[in-house]
């Protein structure tokens, strides 16, 4: 009997060792790629919540004799405004909006089409610049008061520098938040809710208030917390009217009595106001996501004097909320460009191109990296790092100011300390602005590039590892054209919002270097409402850029 072995035996078995340690190897691989793309993913996730994290610990050192005049005479004015604030911009914003959503959706009239999109220009004016127009337009010196004296009537008008009119400014910057979401829940709607309601015997006011509205009411209120976020957040507007709010309590807290921790402690105390908005607008982000599907956009005619009242509705509005402001900053910028335009200014437009190109190009490479680990990898850890990369646009910038700002310092006088630099250079550097500034918008590039990335299908991905093994050739010629669009969209919106940035530029900045927003702050902590129409109107132009693409993102999908 042969001993020989079986050669078809020993070439399996040696076939089956190769395989076998070929998946492992592959096994392996795919670990190794897992484990160090949730690193990096992690990483990044930490990178964006240090300086919250910051802010909560400063409670660790409690600054006893500050915080004694904070609570006499400070916080109670802070508390009493913020609520009126919250509650004046909620009622005024989530009405205006609500209406105009409405009748621009369901209805034609005169102009229909043109306020269509026109009513959310105000968009692109920051509420700091809506601000001073205003109070520099009421002014016993603005054009208001002087043109009544001119016609012979002398009527004081009551001044506007007080939290009402902060209120009522506030309000008409951010109704667009409740106008877009309650329009896009009106169109999905559609003509079916009115022939719902005209087939049990209910006139068009009773539709709207018994069964359209109620299904619209998660997007509505979804406008009203995006709305309260940003009133909370803001410190131009209110520091033009004289209202203290926390953001300027930070800001004096630091650069006043010149206490970083009470500022800090201070931000903490926003966080926890924040966060609550927060949970609140996150759960009915869920309830949007189920109520409505979508439906005729078909509008309806109704009588003339009617049709007429909505043409007016709309104008008055959008005149006061953009229109007029616009062509004042337009009148005041010819009026003082002479006196006004230097050499300066070219330096404070450079810093703004500069500062906003430099985060605009690392928070889009992050986005792309934090899109793509999201679709590779999609459980709860990823899922759960990826809201936390994106938890920054909810903090006021104030905030993440104080946050950045803090770590900086300590690491600077560690090195100081250290012998290795004689005096602080990275605080007051681009390097703190960039920080900041990216952890504060990093949502605002993830959010187009994670929805262009939705759009590349899984076939797509499996003809693209067909084609070549390089992962540079699949992502060149494959995944790139899909990303491209929602990458641009990334990096324009991102420019502008940078652009528009004021409490981070302000507070983190060395001195004298200086952005259109900056300018734009002192000139009007000045008064000097003429002299700050120049930057003003520069921010304004640039901001209609994200609004366009708002526009036409709307248009696509309905």
């Amino acid at each position: 009997m042969s001993t020989t072995p079986d050669v078809s035996v020993v070439k399996n078995e040696t076939g089956s060792t190769r395989t076998h340690n070929k998946q492992v190897a592959t096994q392996d691989h795919t670990t190794l790629k897992r484990f160090l793309s949730k690193s990096v993913l992690g990483l990044i996730s930490l990178f964006m919540l240090v300086p919250i994290l910051i802010v909560l610990l400063s409670w660790t050192q409690p600054v006893a004799e500050i915080w004694g005049h904070m609570i006499d005479y400070v916080l109670p004015q802070v508390l009493k405004n913020t609520v009126i604030l919250l509650f004046m911009v909620t009622a005024i914003s989530g009405t205006i909006g609500t209406l105009l959503a409405w009748v621009t959706s369901m209805y034609r009239f005169p102009g229909q089409r043109f306020f269509a999109w026109a009513l959310m220009l105000p968009l692109a004016m920051p509420a700091y610049v809506l601000a001073f127009v205003t109070v520099g337009m009421v002014d016993f010196s603005g054009p208001l008061q002087t043109g009544l004296r001119d016609l012979g009537i002398d009527t004081a008008i009551p001044s506007v520098r007080n939290v009402w009119g902060a209120g009522l400014v506030l309000s008409l910057a951010f109704y667009p938040y409740v106008y877009l979401l309650a329009r896009q829940a009106f169109l999905s709607q559609g003509k079916r809710a009115l022939e719902a309601g005209q087939m049990l015997g209910l006139s068009r006011r009773r539709v709207f208030f018994r069964l359209a509205l109620p299904q619209a009411l998660p997007w509505i209120i979804g406008g009203l917390l995006l709305a309260s976020m940003e009133t909370l957040a803001d410190f131009g507007a209110v520091s033009v009217f004289n209202v203290d709010t926390f953001t300027t309590a930070i800001y004096k807290a630091w650069f006043g009595f010149f206490s970083l921790t009470t500022a800090a402690q201070l931000a903490a105390l926003l966080i926890s106001v924040v966060f609550i908005v927060v949970l609140f607008e996150q759960y009915w982000q869920e309830k949007r996501s189920h109520s409505l599907t979508q439906g005729s956009s078909q509008r309806f005619d109704t009588s003339t004097p009617i049709k007429w009242a909505m043409t007016l509705l709309c104008t008055f509005v959008f005149a006061i909320a953009f229109f007029i402001p616009f062509l004042q900053l337009i009148y005041w910028t010819a009026l003082n460009f002479q006196q006004d335009f230097d050499a300066r200014y070219i330096g404070f437009v450079l810093n703004s191109i500069k500062i906003a190109a430099m985060t605009t190009l690392f928070i889009a490479v992050l986005a792309v990296i934090i899109a793509w680990i999201k679709r590779q990898y999609p459980d709860k850890l990823t899922k759960l790092m990826t809201t936390l990369a994106n938890l920054g646009y909810v903090v006021p910038g104030t905030v993440l100011a104080v946050g950045i700002f803090i770590p900086i310092a300590w690491l600077d006088n560690q090195m100081i300390d250290a012998g290795m630099v004689s005096k602080q250079v990275l605080s007051g550097s681009v390097i703190v602005m960039l920080l900041a500034l990216s952890t504060r918008f990093m949502t605002v590039s993830f959010q187009p590039v994670d929805r262009q990335l939705q759009r590349l299908t899984v076939n797509q991905e499996a003809a693209a590892k067909l084609l070549s093994n390089s992962a540079y050739q699949r992502w060149r010629q494959v995944i790139l054209p899909v990303l491209s669009p929602g990458v641009l969209t990334a990096l324009l919106i991102g420019f502008v919002e940078v652009m528009k940035e004021m409490p981070i530029t302000l507070m983190t900045r060395r001195q004298g270097w200086d952005t259109l927003a900056v300018r734009v702050f002192e000139m009007t902590s000045e008064g000097m409402w003429g002299r700050a129409a120049l930057p003003s109107l520069l921010i304004v132009l640039v901001g209609l850029l994200p609004v366009w693409i708002l526009l036409r993102q709307s248009d696509k999908q309905h």
